[in-house]
């Protein structure tokens, strides 16, 4: 059996419930390369419509134990629900450092309406990998209507979220930052809703009060983020949190909201997938005898940096015309 022919079996499977061809073919969409080009449009046109919800915050907020939380409350709903959990890259092997279900209690990981997928960052920006988009594409194509992402904790960079999820929670801890700071994350920008997590320590309403004058202050939007309190150790609050998500679904498809933000996204990962290609065939061109050369006058002094980038930029285009 071929590649094609392979990865084509894998999605059949996968769309019709094998759990092991889901993960087979995660493991295909995340690796990239031929096998998964050629499945990627049968990927996008398979897709059911399902909610992605991203969680995001400063390390130490509890996103696992709100993930977790949140994944009972889906569950408690009768809805299947995914998790996509973009954990840090091991330095060695690249792959991701924590395990696929050390984050959930033992009742979510045994339950076969839900389903763990790790990934590794990857050292991107935003501490997500350029396959998390096809990944969470893959699962909405394998019936999984709701997706919860949980990020990698990185601080500022968390604002990448947005570029995955339509529903995106920003979660914080009781005395969490002033003003400057919140400002300076860019987190109040991209929350729909806000958590104060660990709701049972000291300065809780305080943090409510100072995080609901910083939303007033700014621009007026059609849809007012809400912040919420939880305990996400013992779920409290956690039903209320589901409510107002499910009520940010109903409003971005009664507003067309949500298919404008995922076009957005789309045009978004198109250039950053473009912008990864490029930056690809440059090292290659560089690495190349005839870019060597290139690099070589240019660290002796004998061109300009703005001559060696044009000719790089023609090496680079030949390159890519010979390979079509």
């Amino acid at each position: 059996m071929g590649e094609r022919e392979s990865a084509d079996a894998l999605l059949r499977s996968a769309i019709g419930g094998d759990r092991r061809a889901l993960a087979r073919l995660l493991s295909v969409v995340e690796a990239g390369g031929a096998p998964f080009r050629v499945i990627a449009p049968q990927i996008f046109a398979a897709g059911r419509g399902t909610h992605t919800v991203g969680l995001t915050g400063a390390p130490g907020a509890g996103k696992s134990t709100l993930t977790d939380a949140l994944v009972t409350e889906v569950r408690r709903h009768g809805s299947r629900v995914a998790v996509v959990a973009v954990d840090p890259s091991s330095p060695l092997s690249g792959g991701a450092i924590l395990g696929d279900r050390v984050r959930l209690r033992q009742q979510n990981v045994v339950d076969d309406d839900v389903y763990v997928r790790s990934m590794a960052s990857r050292g991107q920006l935003g501490g997500l990998s350029l396959a998390v988009p096809e990944v969470i594409r893959t699962l909405d194509a394998a019936g999984w209507p709701v997706v919860l992402i949980e990020t990698v904790g990185v601080g500022q960079s968390e604002v990448a979220i947005t570029e995955n999820a339509d529903t995106t929670v920003v979660v914080l801890n009781p005395g969490w930052g002033d003003e400057v700071q919140a400002n300076k994350a860019g987190l109040l920008e991209i929350a729909d809703v806000l958590v104060v997590n660990k709701a049972d320590r000291p300065g809780v309403q305080a943090t409510v009060r100072d995080l609901e004058r910083m939303l007033h202050l700014g621009k007026v939007q059609p849809w007012a983020p809400a912040v919420l309190t939880t305990i996400a150790t013992d779920g409290t609050g956690v039903d209320r949190l589901w409510q107002v998500i499910t009520d940010h679904q109903r409003f971005l498809a009664e507003t067309g909201e949500r298919e404008h933000r995922r076009a957005q996204r789309r045009i978004a990962e198109v250039r950053e997938r473009v912008l990864h290609e490029l930056t690809d065939v440059s090292s290659r061109v560089e690495r190349s005898h005839a870019g060597a050369l290139i690099i070589g006058a240019l660290a002796k002094g004998e061109i300009d940096p703005v001559t060696a980038s044009d000719r790089l930029i023609r090496l680079a285009a030949g390159r890519m015309a010979d390979a079509r």
